[in-house]
């Protein structure tokens, strides 16, 4: 990103990135929201310092998405109607563009079928960089193969998983001590935690409600740039007559 703030804080359409998903998380009626911190923390608790909805967690080492999510075991375990089940959602951090609406989808399906997983895909012309939806013959879903770990015929797939996640809590954390680092990466994947539900029999359901534009890794100024004319356009839509907002400059170094 070419400066030295971790990626989540960096402005997009005049917020920061994490703060849309926090957004759509309140939208969708989460609480508490839990961040998980490493990197610049002190800048993404500064962000929401007024905030009471929200408690910070610190992963320390970064081991993974899944030893990521578990940071926040204590949390859930401090609270029982927490670990009960509630249902707990697990987002990026750096996807602003994220809708509620598209959480209420997942919410809607993982409640109605009564899973304790279930995870919104999308289908994408490039799915390069992505972990890939793997099903069986008969369209229900197997496993995600992580792109580094993934077959060329893996590869070939075009469904991808853009890391929204529902899950009941119980079940995502009993899954978590499961998981091992057993992979390219040398990485606890939260991706992981799927496959041992399934092994378990517990239910694991996948709904295509990711719009393709929604997903959009931002790695660069560029894609950044990008990303801002999305969310513009989308505030315009919504109000007509609301100013555009001002092209913010995308390179040099924040110190």
């Amino acid at each position: 990103m070419q400066s030295d703030l971790p990626k989540v804080v960096h402005e997009v359409a005049g917020r920061a990135m994490v703060a849309w998903v926090v957004d759509a998380c309140r939208a969708a009626g989460a609480a508490p929201i839990v961040l998980v911190i490493g990197h610049g923390a002190d800048a993404v608790r500064a962000l929401f310092r007024n905030d009471r909805d929200i408690v910070f967690v610190t992963q320390e080492p970064q081991l993974g998405t899944g030893h990521a999510v578990d940071q926040a075991r204590g949390v859930f375990e401090k609270n029982p109607s927490l670990m009960g089940d509630a249902d707990v959602l697990v987002l990026a951090g750096d996807g602003p563009l994220i809708r509620a609406e598209t959480l209420w989808t997942m919410l809607e399906v993982h409640r109605r079928s009564g899973a304790s997983a279930t995870l919104a895909t999308s289908v994408i012309p490039d799915a390069t960089g992505y972990g890939r939806i793997v099903r069986d013959a008969s369209g229900r879903f197997q496993r995600i193969a992580e792109h580094k770990d993934a077959t060329p015929a893996e590869r070939g797939i075009r469904e991808i998983n853009p890391s929204y996640y529902c899950f009941r809590a119980a079940a995502l954390f009993e899954m978590l001590r499961l998981v091992d680092n057993q992979n390219a990466s040398g990485e606890y994947y939260i991706t992981d935690v799927l496959g041992h539900m399934l092994n378990s029999g517990l239910r694991v359901e996948v709904i295509d409600a990711v719009p393709p534009e929604d997903v959009l890794s931002i790695n660069t100024p560029q894609q950044l740039a990008e990303v801002e004319a999305i969310l513009q356009a989308r505030t315009v839509a919504k109000n007509p007559s609301a100013p555009a907002l001002a092209r913010r400059a995308t390179g040099g170094v924040a110190r």
